[in-house]
């Protein structure tokens, strides 16, 4: 996401990805409120979390997985590459399934263990 937001002719809050250089409706599909890219899922760190309110870091937000809520509602999970931070944003109706599902498979795909390890159970 791109530090600074633009506004198109139509009113609609834009910004560019800083990663893909997509440029995005801060607005999704379904109408809520976007922060990260739905081709690439990366974003801008903007927000302190840890603290509240801006954050002075603006490093790139690498999706690093996804988190499934008790409701089902389904979240990335975002590290800053410049400072290390965590946050977890929800998944918008439009953004890329081929790379949630790629994160969400990840760690059967590749488990901290050698599978071999199942053959002796």
């Amino acid at each position: 996401m791109s530090s600074h937001t633009t506004t198109n002719t139509l009113g609609l809050s834009t910004f560019t990805c800083t990663w893909c250089g997509l440029t995005v409706s801060a607005c999704a599909a379904d109408g809520t409120q976007r922060n990260h890219c739905p081709s690439c899922l990366h974003s801008l760190h903007l927000l302190d979390h840890v603290e509240g309110g801006p954050s002075d870091c603006e490093g790139r937000m690498s999706p690093i997985a996804v988190a499934v809520l008790r409701t089902g509602d389904w979240m990335v999970i975002h590290r800053c590459v410049r400072c290390d931070e965590l946050t977890s944003n929800p998944v918008c109706a439009d953004d890329n399934q081929l790379i949630l599902m790629r994160m969400a498979v990840r760690p059967l795909a590749q488990p901290p263990f050698p599978l071999e390890a199942f053959g002796t159970l």
